[in-house]
């Protein structure tokens, strides 16, 4: 048991970054969506592919590691691992980003959507101090409340993804004949 332990953590990690890559690259797309809207498109696209992805991963994980067989407990806590390790490594992308790259673009573009909706639209809105006060505060985030936010995201879904993808996963060892079958 001690050593599909450290096999589980290991290949977690193993899968995690290749998980934790393919976030990063996404959300390369995500600021350029705001000038380009196909990329925007293709982010969501991407995004929505997580979850296939992390069955992919645990499946592999499945066949070449344990031989096929793997418990729902087991699965799952490879799942939630390995989301956790992308998630980690995706924050770090991700206050790079904010704290060096963005100078506030990402903010400035909600306010910019959302001052064109109001001003197009404005029998619509009705709650224009809730919507001012909420960018009042998305303007006080640093990079690291924003990075923190975005972690805890990414692990909050990791964990509920982890729960159908072990039990898609999931297979439990056949039982094996010792003998013929006696009538």
């Amino acid at each position: 048991m001690t050593e599909n332990r450290n096999y589980l953590q290991k290949y977690a990690m193993h899968f995690g970054t290749y998980m934790g890559m393919y976030w990063i690259l996404k959300f390369i797309l995500f600021p350029l969506g705001f000038t380009i809207p196909f990329l925007l498109f293709l982010f969501m696209c991407l995004t929505l592919a997580v979850p296939f992805l992390g069955y992919h991963y645990a499946k592999m994980y499945r066949n070449k590691i344990c031989g096929g067989t793997i418990g729902f407990a087991h699965a799952c806590l490879f799942t939630l691992f390995m989301y956790m390790f992308a998630s980690l490594l995706v924050a770090v992308a991700h206050y790079i980003y904010f704290q060096f790259i963005d100078h506030g673009f990402i903010i400035n573009s909600y306010i910019q959507l959302w001052d064109e909706l109001m001003t197009n639209t404005p029998a619509l809105i009705e709650n224009k101090e809730v919507i001012k006060e909420t960018i009042d505060t998305a303007r006080s985030l640093t990079s690291i409340n924003i990075t923190m936010q975005l972690l805890s995201w990414d692990v909050f879904w990791g964990s509920i993804l982890a729960i159908p993808t072990a039990l898609m996963v999931m297979k439990k060892a056949k039982p094996e004949n010792d003998g013929p079958v006696q009538s």
